[in-house]
């Protein structure tokens, strides 16, 4: 979709959500317009509630149509088709079938790993466990749906315009997940679970086990509910990366057909090599920092745990009493290869018409084979208390208090193991790097590779010596304390919802590493056979064998080397620290690490500790009332929420005071700094966000909405540091630094809804929605060049010019779209598909040809389109699921971000999927399932600024599932 945008659109949606304020007055002052007559469409629902099939896939999706039709605002449901019967094993994979939804992978795992609503993703949603905001030690404020399990779930409400009474916390969307309680169906209920998934590519079958069990007692004024899975998935995927696309400027000696006789490229007016002209460099031009691939082994095991009491010990009072836990261990094994490149030393450089470099030479280039081990555990625990009192026949008090933390490798254990053992120096190869095609079918191919360019001894083991190894440890966690307090009042069509809510989130951060205590480099240099002192040759004994490329990703045209060395990155640091003798050990790197005792010990790094502390106060007033329009019924929703918040950041700051290159390796730099001292901050502000709702129902089937509201996203904690982090460990033309910004203010939108509604049989409709958000203070990775306390560069003699990200809120933009929805059931007959598709554009679009270090364009939009078509009668179910995403930005910044052009863009390549599922009810107790996922093997891949300029692609291959569930 195109067109023209005129530049008052956010001024224009501004005055309107004024008129549409002033319409809430209004309505708050007419209660007499409520004795209108009942709404006839919830008449109607309610009518038919005797008629719905309440269990399997028409049961659920007329649930979710009912509760569609009668809301006040915009909410899609998925509910569970039975107890203990979600649709899908993830959140994320059944909440992309609703419309404007779509997912974000995991790219290792393949996973569902986040959800945007209408384009907005990660922490423009809000996601809420029973109405109470759910913590996460991820780092920001999205919930990483990998570790939400979705086989006990109740059900999933998605709110695009705002319930006043939960939050107004979310320019994209509020989530609300419901797990289900004693008292919901009276009586002992219980249901058990078991299957087995295999992943193609890893060929190992895997269990998932899990049980529920719900009972009410003491003449049903008690009820306890208790559910327990363990679910696993093994998945081994193929990848190719490119760590970075680094904008900057070549000299024209380097340039394929230069006939320079020397080729000194330098951008320093004052040096002698200026005086040639083609030494200058002033040729714009994208090179590869960083070229590779890898094979990873990922383990991924979940525990979920619940248990709710409840107690009515009056018919006027019910009592809740609920704790969630979660536990998941993910671990993966690595082993790839990785080749580092820098501009000013490329040669014969090809370009293309957008400047990417599509062929080139560096003489010298070493060459790494990378192990590692990732082993990361996040561990979740809520605890709610919640009461309802019916004060009067009128009056509802509710009462809600909860406590949630979660902790990112609470043990502080060791979450990061990788080495590097390859060859350079003397066995460096002229090594170059061709692009052939585009990223979404074609990966870079090396031109030239082995030492001194023999290929034949690309995995010489006579020749490998030890270069660098990381070890690193983080440790987050987030607290988050709340206690909420409403009152409803209802009496005949008038309804009116006041509350307030109060709530605290502490958030705490940190690493240890070998790069804090510059560790990393005690044995790097690769050792004799490369020409180096330093380093030393790795024993056979360490490789455990080699990986074989061959049809290495699905789909994909590019060639790489014939294997990967396959060795253990732990059992290769520790024979390094078996041969420590002291100082003169041979082979050590010394000089390289103060205090160096021989063990790879980690060292705290300053710049990664933050302490966030945010506390929030909240208030709302809704009103809804029932009325007539020309004898149609008439719903409106109106209200306010006044959201005051205050933070106070801490961190510990330094800054540089040398920069110290390696004897060892010419691409490795040391950073020295001043002593550390402890920096704290805060800030705070307030804002008031309307909001208004209103139906009306032409006819008893077709229904008009429109809303309009203000809505805010808070920033990511983890951006709000006050402090300016320089690495202690930085590489030869890729210096970096961070920063966040503890006075970020919230990204505000301005939202307007109108759809259309057709409720044209049962369980069947049609709908069109077209939305619009204008927003404000987007949050921005400002970037840019620069230097830092007046260090020197040792490989330049220059001032160090640092990449240096900083957040900062920065300007408006409009998004708008459309969301087309069609559900239909074939009458009787079993058949039915539920369909919708999503065509969504803004005025800031990214611009490709900008090369300014400030760009900005707004992140995840993208066309989607989903199709679930279904077959459920007489206890046989058989589902299949499509769903597509087109190219959409992802995000500034890529794993390296030296650009002197700014944060570089991710974009994710267009991707669809399909995946089958079956369920077979043999008795009203017992019934089999399976489940096929990914069946056409799609893989997911990204690219940098232009479309051939591969980051990353991913080979996750297909999954397969089958089990048996009994539940009585």
């Amino acid at each position: 979709m195109t067109h023209r945008f005129r530049k008052n659109d956010a001024a224009r949606g501004r005055v309107a959500l004024a008129a549409t304020a002033s319409m809430m007055a209004l309505a708050v002052s007419a209660p007499a317009f409520a004795q209108g007559a009942a709404p006839q469409g919830v008449a109607a629902a309610d009518a038919s509630d005797a008629d719905i099939v309440v269990t399997g896939i028409r049961g659920s999706l007329q649930r979710n149509l009912d509760i569609k039709r009668t809301s006040s605002g915009v909410v899609d449901v998925i509910s569970s088709e039975d107890i203990g019967k979600f649709p899908d094993s993830n959140v994320a994979a059944s909440l992309q079938r609703l419309p404007g939804v779509s997912i974000q992978r995991n790219g290792s795992r393949g996973e569902p790993q986040g959800i945007s609503v209408r384009g907005f993703g990660g922490d423009f949603n809000e996601t809420l466990i029973d109405g109470r905001r759910i913590s996460t030690a991820s780092g920001g404020r999205s919930v990483d749906f990998t570790t939400v399990g979705a086989d006990f779930v109740g059900q999933l409400a998605v709110y695009k315009t705002p319930e006043l009474s939960l939050s107004s916390s979310s320019i994209g969307a509020t989530l609300n997940i419901s797990y289900p309680k004693p008292f919901d169906k009276p009586g002992t209920r219980m249901a058990f679970s078991a299957s087995g998934s295999v992943q193609d590519e890893a060929g190992k079958i895997v269990p998932t086990v899990g049980g529920l069990f719900s009972t009410t007692f003491a003449d049903d004024t008690m009820g306890i509910l208790v559910d327990a899975i363990y679910t696993r998935r093994d998945t081994q995927t193929n990848r190719v990366f490119v760590s970075g696309w680094q904008g900057g400027r070549y000299a024209p000696c380097q340039i394929a057909g230069s006939t320079a006789a020397t080729c000194s490229p330098t951008s320093d007016p004052s040096s002698a090599a200026w005086a040639t002209p083609t030494n200058r460099q002033n040729v714009v031009g994208w090179y590869q920092q960083q070229y590779g691939a890898d094979q990873r082994y990922t383990k991924d095991e979940r525990i979920d745990g619940r248990i709710a009491f409840q107690w009515q010990p009056s018919d006027d009072v019910v009592l809740t009493i609920d704790d969630n836990y979660s536990r998941q261990k993910v671990t993966t094994d690595i082993d790839g290869f990785g080749i580092w490149f820098n501009q000013g030393d490329l040669r014969n450089v090809t370009l293309d018409g957008n400047g990417t470099t599509t062929n080139f030479i560096q003489a010298g280039s070493p060459t790494d084979f990378v192990a590692g081990t990732d082993k990361n555990i996040l561990e979740t625990n809520q605890v709610g208390v919640n009461l309802k009192w019916d004060a009067t026949e009128n009056l509802t008090i509710d009462a809600d208090a909860s406590y949630s933390k979660s902790r990112l490798n609470p043990d502080g254990q060791v979450s990061s193991e990788n080495a590097d053992i390859g060859y350079g120096g003397l066995l460096g190869t002229a090594l170059g790097v061709k692009v052939t095609g585009d990223s979404k079918n074609s990966f870079p191919e090396l031109t030239t590779y082995g030492p001194a360019g023999d290929q034949s001894r690309w995995t010489d083991q006579a020749i490998i010596g030890s270069h660098v190894t990381v070890r690193q440890a983080q440790k987050n966690s987030d607290e988050i304390k709340q206690f909420r307090l409403g009152a409803t009042w209802k009496q005949d069509d008038l309804t009116i919802k006041v509350g307030g809510r109060y709530m605290e989130d502490e958030f705490n951060l940190q690493n240890r590493n070998t790069f804090a205590n510059n560790y990393w480099q005690a044995y790097a240099g690769y050792g004799a056979p490369s020409g180096r002192t330093s380093g030393v040759p790795i024993p056979a004994s360490l490789i455990q064998g080699t990986i074989g490329t061959k049809s290495w990703i699905p789909g994909f045209s590019g060639a790489l080397p014939p294997v990967l060395l396959n060795y253990d990155a732990r059992a290769y640091q520790q024979y390094l620290e078996s041969l420590w003798v002291g100082p003169n050990t041979s082979g050590y790197n010394a000089g390289c690490c103060t205090g160096f005792n021989g063990t790879l010990d980690l060292a705290l790094d300053p710049g990664s500790v933050q302490k966030i502390l945010e506390k929030s106060w909240s208030a709302w007033i809704s009103v809804s009332f029932n009325t007539e329009i020309a004898g149609m019924p008439f719903k409106v929703n109106a209200g306010g929420r006044e959201e005051s918040t205050k933070i106070v950041s801490t961190g510990i700051g330094r800054l540089p005071v040398s920069i110290v290159g390696s004897t060892a390796d010419p691409t490795l730099l040391t950073v020295g700094f001043t002593p550390e001292q402890s920096v704290s901050t805060s800030s705070n502000y307030s804002y008031f966000l309307p909001a208004i709702d209103m139906k009306l129902e032409l006819t008893d089937s077709f229904h008009l909405r429109f809303d309009a509201s203000r809505t805010l996203t808070r920033p990511g904690l983890n951006t709000l540091t006050p402090v300016l982090n320089v690495g202690s460990g930085q590489r030869v033309g890729a210096l970096t630094a961070t920063g966040g910004n503890p006075a970020l203010k919230p990204y505000l939108a301005e939202n307007f809804d109108f759809a259309a509604e057709w409720y044209y049989q049962r369980n069947s409709y049609a709908s069109v929605n077209f939305f619009i958000k204008n927003v404000s203070n987007f949050i921005v990775a400002g970037t840019e060049r620069g230097t830092i306390n007046g260090v020197i560069d040792p490989s330049t003699g220059q001032p160090a010019q640092f990449t240096i990200s900083r957040r900062v809120n920065g300007p408006d933009a409009t998004v708008r779209g459309v969301e087309l929805a069609w559900q239909h059931v074939f009458g009787d007959s079993g058949f039915g598909f539920n369909a919708n598709a999503t065509f969504v554009e803004t005025n800031k679009p990214y611009d490709r040809t900008d090369l300014s270090t400030s760009g900005f364009a707004v992140t995840g939009l993208a066309n989607s389109a989903n199709l679930v078509a279904f077959y459920d009668k007489n206890g046989f179910e058989f589902r299949t699921a499509v769903n597509w995403r087109d190219k959409y930005l992802l995000q500034f910044g890529q794993a390296q971000n030296n650009s002197a052009f700014g944060a570089e863009p991710t974009f994710v390549n267009s991707a669809l999927q399909i995946d089958l599922s079956t369920n077979i009810r043999l008795t009203d107790q017992f019934s089999v399932f399976g489940e096929a996922l990914n069946i056409t093997n799609e893989t997911y891949s990204t690219h940098g600024r232009f479309s051939n300029q591969l980051l990353d692609v991913y080979g996750y291959g297909r999954r397969f599932t089958a089990g048996v569930r009994y539940r009585f």
